[in-house]
């Protein structure tokens, strides 16, 4: 048959011909068809293609590749290339001018044609190299396709070859073999990548990824990715081991381009805000928050990345289209065996399906692996603008988010907007599904109707479950943060939760939050399931109907094979989209509302950074100027009013006054830290900042102090030496390299707080604010340090210090004290100044003194008695006996008690004995977080198994039989219908064969939907069980181990395990094990039905199943062990992220936060590039194994075309049908069995932390009695202590008594084992020799909360939990409202609480950051009132409060808990003076015990030299 064409004009010869090219034993082309149509298409393809490389040219940073062999060869031969068609060229006009030849328009066509792409490719590869661009995939599928389009004439070529031809035609003849061999060359030259470029703006790592400099077959399949899998083959891969993320993806290039589209957006905004306030009435106030729209991240992510995303959209839709080949082809396969064909059409079908499998398989490659690249962009510049943001919030914004919070939005909400994998399928199901039905209309007729009629009837069902599941995740989310947010409180504060035993009321809060998520959960699980089961249940409903409605309708028309099966495999196309369309919507919920959680926290507002003007013109130093201030947003009242300072250059200001006087708010709003109503600011030159409780990070001792200032060896020993720092470096055993723990765990209160200051003496800065720095450190070393640094001689007395503080002995010789009450200044002046007033400042100082005065030591405050005396006259002695009555002889004075050293936590004492026991102690405080290596023990799996329960288990395995064994059944049973000959009886259907037919293949059909519902929950449900299991014995185990491992684990990785491996535990690992499961039958079930179709297949079974399993054992070691490293290195960014967000505020006083955003983005990219890999390796799975699944087919439909006289069609349909899904189902199943694998990881996680070694029990059966301690007596017999058991004793060989109520002071030079006594007291360290009696009972007999919960302890720092202020009393509820208040009342905290709104009620913020460290202070204090047990330790309860909380503590302890026993471990002299005995220790042993009075009077006594010291003896 031709086919008569204006074309055939062109080329003056036929342009089609069926009978040449179709109906023939020995099909061929027309030479028309050759010169045109193979010629045209792949030029018209380079055409429209070299826009990509345009595109790529135009984007590349990078430039000039160097000449080499490759780049010169490409360009030698493509030169060849253009002259051999100007050749062609001339030689065709030279012979059209000649008579005997008749030449045609498409001999003119041709070369010119091709010599027109041809210089566009020479243009494509110089431009390549000038711009750096290694490869071109673009010229790579140019060439291929010259190669196959010229294949047909190259035959043509040879076979018409006549030696005898014209010269003309001999010629021709020889310069298609030339073009063919040149073309050939070019395609293998295009296989190589050329040389890196010279010119580049990327710093490259020292491992590079060789995926930059891959060619494209390499890129194409992954092979690139090879050198890592064969690593991970041969041994466990380590971190050194993996490639960076290429320069493109990092921090440092996408960052800037998503914030130059945010400020836009911004800009924007503002314009907005400002056009709205203009046209609003001028006289009205105006809201900002309500007025300005918040900016979405949503279209600043599609401007930034819309380009790319685009090029992925495109990469779909071809994969799409290429899904419609296969039943095509099908039917026509169908079609041969039932008909007589010539053979080859036959292997043209099998070899086109194997094609078809191929070729999307690469497009379907290259889409995912472009959506990773796109979705590790996303995150990079989310992460960032997020930590930027936590790191620039104001303060009503922090009060809104707390750091579980913001850490939940970079560890979940981030990764949810992130997987953006799927929404493509947005369009692409919808599409498919259109297709899908077009097709099935051509098969079926107007009877697929039905089937569109069930597809929508159904399609609202999955929009209301849809809605109940963006409620449920909200819930979800919110339950989340809750649960993350208090564990964040706990493992903060959990050496106080363990030493006032209450780890259970905390566990059962946290569980009651857990316990409201996993009902949520359950809630999402069974809505799943029916989600799952309406789009199981719609491809059987819809087939079922088309199928019904054909056969009812139709008399004449039977259902055949053909029909069937082709009509089969659309439906089975259908499932797929349909299955997807429900999980996509609820992950576009799932990112709706994490954008919506993202775009509330990136509108919140930030602090005003032009709030403090920087103007060098201004004539003092710093200059406030009638400052009101406030801590809540604009509406809130003022917490700091008419604030007027002027402090000259160089000068010192001590900042005085009561507890909650407003002192560290005037140092805040000094910092921009707190919002201005009005007034101004005006600071000159840069600002270093000491807090009042110091902020360390997780870094050495060295690096904490130079904060990334270079080392200056003589400056760095000087600061050393004026900070007092010099002793503890010898006593560390790492000196300055000595690792700190997280929040400086490892160092004593005094010690952070000394190298808090030394980080801010070393920065050299122009301004010091000094919030109260020498609250925690003793007395002598605090007057080591004041004229070491602070004072007129230090460091510091050239620059200007501002410094808050309550030790009044040093204010004689400061330049301007300022006196705060109430929030106002109400006296400011010079020392003498103020005096002569007779002021409040007079005041405050005869308060001090009658305070002092009861203290053996006021030789330091007799300069200030004598010149109160002068300035007072005979008002003096009147107002201070006033002073004296109203302090009741309570004895605190801050100003002068000294003694030898600050409160060294015991973890020192660890550093030191470690020293002995193992050299490289100091080397690390931190564990490495473990990363198990290769397979996953069985024991885990077997763990997880317990959990799930057996018998679900074995009921879920027997469940998924029964479903596949009817979804077989069901395609059988359609196999002999359509195979039926009785069916048509004289030309019309036999209505009750029809059906019978009919009625058992929806039978069967329904009984495959109903178990697929019980299917779907049961593994949901089991795994529902295993979670809620699991997390409660994590949960149990961690409150439950000793302290130490609190210490050597970061809260960060802590955090990790209870929210990213739960999270996986909670939803993951239900999907991959339904998944997998799914998946392990389905495989089963192919292959069993082209085993019983086509017996040959067995055959091949062996090789691919060999290849299937070689392939599987490359690849799960190394995603595996990525997915290890991966979980690892999540760890280190969060950590950095919380200890940036409590550092916040020192982090912007230093102008360091810039470096710090670097850090963050440096731990995000690293943890990003392990990410990339483990997604890498996906594709390079994938691929393979779809090749696999392409043999599979091939080999399916092979062997039905070799037996097309044996096999029946609907058979063979059968087969063919079924292997058409075989390569989603291999990939997805190894992707969900390796998933399996890399989540059950979680478990391991979990697991780990479940079986830790745990501290003795909490209670034991034989306890002590109820009303034990009844007196609080207690004896110490050789009493030995150590950390670890065979590491040196911290305490050796102690032995004493202590009578009932009796007041003991404990000290001891720094490192004596005072604290370690009180952790052997609480068993925080168990004894290892000796034991303790109180009342005459052994402790170590007793359960350990049956020990804590009956002594009571006043801890060094105040620790307070977020909820209420009941709670943070009474957690237990085991008390009053009465109780309570009476507590409050003799801790002087009534008056407080009752001017709050809510009373008890009232909302502590997290970390107690609502109330004054003197306030928390005090809080701790009514917690042991509440308790008042016979026993009593204060931990120098009262080292970080100002004098005036001191007196009233001291008071209370004095008068409340006169009938208990009381031991103080003091770090200041004087709180013990009036002790009945003292105990002194040196280096863990007993040298002292005796009355004061009595060491007093022995002058060769350790106590007196320390009292000596300290000036409380003369």
């Amino acid at each position: 048959m031709t086919y008569n064409s204006s074309l055939d004009s062109f080329c003056g010869s036929t342009f089609w011909d069926s009978n040449l090219t179709w109906y023939t034993e020995n099909p061929d082309f027309t030479p028309c068809f050759q010169k045109t149509v193979l010629v045209w298409v792949p030029c018209a393809y380079m055409w429209l293609a070299a826009l990509v490389d345009i595109y790529h040219i135009v984007s590349s940073r990078e430039g000039n590749i160097p000449w080499n062999k490759l780049n010169i060869s490409k360009l030698v031969i493509a030169l060849s290339l253009v002259v051999l068609q100007i050749l062609n060229l001339i030689l065709v006009t030279y012979a059209s001018s000649r008579e005997e030849n008749k030449i045609y328009d498409a001999d003119f066509y041709e070369p010119v044609v091709k010599l027109l792409t041809l210089m566009l490719c020479i243009t494509i590869i110089c431009y390549n190299r000038k711009y750096g661009v290694m490869t071109s995939g673009v010229l790579f599928i140019f060439w291929l396709l010259l190669i196959l389009a010229g294949l047909p004439q190259l035959r043509t070529e040879i076979v018409n070859y006549d030696p005898n031809n014209s010269g003309y035609a001999r010629y021709t003849f020889a310069s298609y073999i030339v073009y063919y061999t040149l073309v050939i060359i070019m395609f293998i030259l295009s296989c190589f990548a050329d040389l890196p470029p010279r010119d580049t703006p990327y710093t490259y790592d020292k491992t590079q990824s060789p995926e930059k400099r891959s060619n494209v077959p390499s890129e194409l399949t992954f092979s690139w990715f090879d050198p890592l899998v064969l690593t991970g083959f041969r041994r466990t891969l380590k971190e050194e081991d993996l490639w960076p993320l290429n320069p493109e993806m990092t921090s440092k290039e996408v960052v800037p381009r998503f914030e130059k589209y945010w400020q836009r957006a911004t800009q924007k905004q503002a314009k907005s805000a400002d056009t709205n306030a203009s046209t609003t009435d001028a006289t009205a106030p105006i809201n900002q928050k309500q007025s300005t729209k918040p900016i979405s991240i949503l279209p600043v992510l599609c401007l930034t990345f819309g380009y790319q995303f685009l090029f992925a959209v495109f990469l779909k839709i071809i994969h799409d289209l290429l899904i419609f080949v296969s039943p095509q082809l099908l039917e026509h396969i169908i079609g041969f065996i039932q008909g007589d064909d010539p053979v080859w059409k036959g292997y043209v079908y099998a070899v086109s399906m194997f094609l078809c499998c191929i070729v999307q398989s690469l497009f379907l490659g290259q889409y995912f692996i472009n959506l990773s690249v796109i979705s590790i962009q996303i995150k990079n510049a989310l992460c960032s603008v997020v930590y930027k943001k936590a790191l620039s919030l104001s303060n009503a914004a922090r009060k809104e988010s707390t750091t579980g919070e913001i850490i939940n939005l970079m560890s979940t909400d981030i990764d949810k907007i992130c997987d953006l994998t799927f929404i493509n399928m947005i369009w692409s199901a919808p599409l498919q599904i259109a297709l899908a039905l077009y097709f099935l209309w051509g098969v079926l007729g107007p009877s697929v109707m039905a089937g569109l009629a069930v597809i929508i009837i159904l399609m609202p069902f999955n929009g209301v479950l849809a809605g109940f599941q963006e409620k449920m995740q909200s819930k979800l989310m919110l339950y989340k943060d809750q649960r993350i947010k208090l564990m964040s409180e706990v493992l903060n504060g959990i050496k106080v939760l363990k030493m006032y035993a209450w780890e259970e009321s905390f566990e059962n809060q946290i569980l009651r939050i857990r316990n409201k998520e996993l009902a949520v959960l359950k809630k999402i699980a069974i809505l799943t399931s029916f989600m799952i089961f309406i789009w199981i249940c719609t491809p059987f409903l819809v087939s079922l109907m088309s199928f019904t409605c054909f056969v009812l309708v139709n008399d004449t028309e039977v259902l055949d094979s053909k029909r069937a099966f082709v009509a089969l495999s659309l439906f089975n196309i259908l499932r797929f989209p349909m299955f997807m369309l429900p999980n996509v919507i609820s992950d576009i919920i799932q990112a709706s509302v994490s954008l919506k959680r993202l775009n509330k926290f990136l509108n919140s507002e930030e602090l005003d950074v032009n709030a403090i003007e920087h103007n060098p013109d201004e004539k003092h130093q710093i200059v406030v100027e009638n400052g009101h201030f406030t801590w809540g947003d604009h509406e809130s009242k003022a917490v700091l009013k008419n604030i007027n300072l002027q402090i000259p250059r160089g000068s010192l200001v001590a900042v005085v006054g009561g507890v909650g006087s407003g002192k560290t708010s005037l140092v805040s709003a000094l910092l921009g830290d707190m919002d201005k109503l009005s007034g101004r600011i005006n600071i000159k030159g840069n600002i270093a900042y000491v807090s009042q409780q110091a902020w360390i990070q997780n870094a050495t001792l060295q690096n904490n102090i130079l904060f990334d200032q270079p080392l200056d060896k003589n400056k760095y020993k000087n600061v050393i030496e004026a900070c007092a720092l010099a002793t503890d470096l010898e006593i560390l055993a790492g000196g300055d390299q000595t690792e700190i723990g997280e929040k400086g765990i490892n160092l004593s209160g005094g010690q952070k707080q000394r190298v808090s200051l030394a980080r801010a003496v070393y920065c050299d800065a122009d301004n010091y604010f000094l919030d109260d720095p020498l609250s925690a450190v003793d007395s002598h070393v605090g007057k080591h340090i004041f004229d070491k640094v602070l004072g007129p001689s230090g460091l510091l007395k050239n620059k200007t210090r501002v410094w808050v503080t309550h030790n009044v002995s040093y204010l004689a010789q400061t330049d301007l004290v300022v006196v705060l009450r109430d929030g106002e200044v109400s006296e400011a002046g010079s020392y003498q100044q103020l005096l002569e007033k007779k002021g409040a400042f007079a005041e405050f100082l005869l308060h001090h003194l009658s305070i002092a005065e009861t203290s053996s030591a006021t030789q330091d405050l007799e300069g200030i008695k004598n010149d109160l005396e002068n300035k007072l006259g005979s008002d003096f002695q009147r107002k201070l006996q006033l002073a004296r009555s109203l302090s009741l002889r309570s004895a605190a004075s801050e100003a002068e008690v000294l003694e030898a050293g600050d409160h060294t936590q015991d973890t020192q004492a660890k550093d030191k004995e470690g020293a002995t026991e193992d050299e490289k102690a100091f080397d690390q405080l931190i564990e490495d977080e473990k990363t198990e290596s290769g397979k996953v023990k069985l024991e885990v799996y077997m763990h997880y198994l317990s959990k799930v329960g057996i018998k679900s288990a074995i009921a879920t395995v027997i469940m998924y039989i029964v479903l596949h064994t009817l979804q077989i059944s069901v395609n059988f049973w359609l196999a002999i219908w359509s195979n039926d000959d009785k069916m048509l009886v004289n030309g019309t259907v036999d209505t009750q064969r029809r059906d019978m037919y009919l009625g058992v293949y929806g039978g069967l059909g329904f009984g495959q939907a109903l178990a697929s519902l019980f299917t779907d929950l049961m593994p949901f449900l089991a795994c529902w069980r295993a979670a809620k299991i699991l997390h409660a014995l994590m949960l149990n185990n961690v409150l439950k181990s000793p302290l130490q491992f609190f210490e050597v684990t970061p809260v960060g990785r802590l955090l990790s395990r209870f929210s990213k491996d739960v999270e996986t535990v909670d939803n993951s690992l239900s999907w991959e094990i339904s998944n997998t499961l799914s998946g392990i039958f389905e495989v089963i079930g192919t292959v069993f039905v082209i085993s019983y179709s086509t017996p040959m297949f067995m055959i091949v079974i062996l090789p691919i199943a060999a290849m299937y399993y070689m392939i599987q054992r490359f690849y799960v070691p190394t995603t595996r062990q990525l997915m290890r490293i991966e979980s690892v290195a999540r760890s280190p960014a969060y950590s950095h992220f919380n200890e940036s967000i409590l550092g916040a505020t020192i982090i912007r006083a230093f102008g360091v936060k810039d470096r710090f955003v670097i850090e963050s983005q440096q731990k995000v990219d690293y943890y990003q590039s392990v990410h990339y890999l483990s997604k890498v390796s996906d594709r390079w799975l994938a691929i393979r194994l779809e090749t696999v699944g392409g043999l599979i087919i091939f080999f399916a439909a092979l062997f039905a075309v070799m037996a097309r006289e044996t096999i029946s069609p609907g058979l063979a349909g059968l087969s063919i049908s079924y292997t058409l899904e075989i390569t989603q189902t291999l990939s997805w199943l190894v992707q969900m069995m390796s998933g399996l694998e890399t989540d059950i990881v979680a478990v391991e996680r979990m697991k780990e932390y479940a079986e830790i070694k745990q501290e003795a029990a909490w209670t034991v059966a034989n306890g002590p009695p109820a009303e034990w301690p009844a007196t609080g007596a207690l004896q110490l017999e050789r009493l030995t202590l150590a950390y670890r058991a065979g590491a040196e004793p911290a305490l050796r060989e102690v032995t004493c008594a202590v009578a009932p109520r009796d007041k003991l002071g404990i000290v001891g030079r720094t490192g004596a084992g005072k604290s370690t006594l009180t952790l052997g007291l609480f068993r925080i360290v168990e004894a290892v020799g000796g034991r303790i009696l109180i009342d005459g009972l052994d402790i170590a007999a007793m359960g350990l909360h049956q020990l804590r919960s009956r002594i009571t302890i006043i801890p060094q720092d105040p620790v307070l939990f977020s909820g209420t202020l009941r709670m943070n009393l009474d957690p237990f509820e085991t008390f009053s409202d009465e109780d309570i208040w009476r507590a409050l009342e003799y801790a002087h905290l009534k008056p407080f609480v009752q001017g709050l709104p809510a009373g008890l009620r009232h909302e502590v913020a997290e970390g107690g950051e609502n109330l004054s460290v003197g306030q928390r202070q005090l809080v701790c204090l009514a917690r042991a009132l509440l308790r008042k047990t016979p026993l009593l330790v204060l931990d120098e309860a009262t080292a970080a409060v100002d004098l005036e909380t001191d007196e009233l503590i001291q008071k209370t302890i004095r008068s409340e808990f006169a009938a208990c026993t009381v031991l103080t471990i003091a770090h200041r002299l004087n709180t013990i003076m009036d002790s009945t005995k003292v105990m002194v220790l040196d280096k863990g042993q007993l040298v002292e015990f005796a009355p004061p009075e009595q060491l007093l009077k022995d002058k060769n006594s350790l106590f007196y030299s320390m009292a000596k010291d300290a000036g409380l003896v003369n």
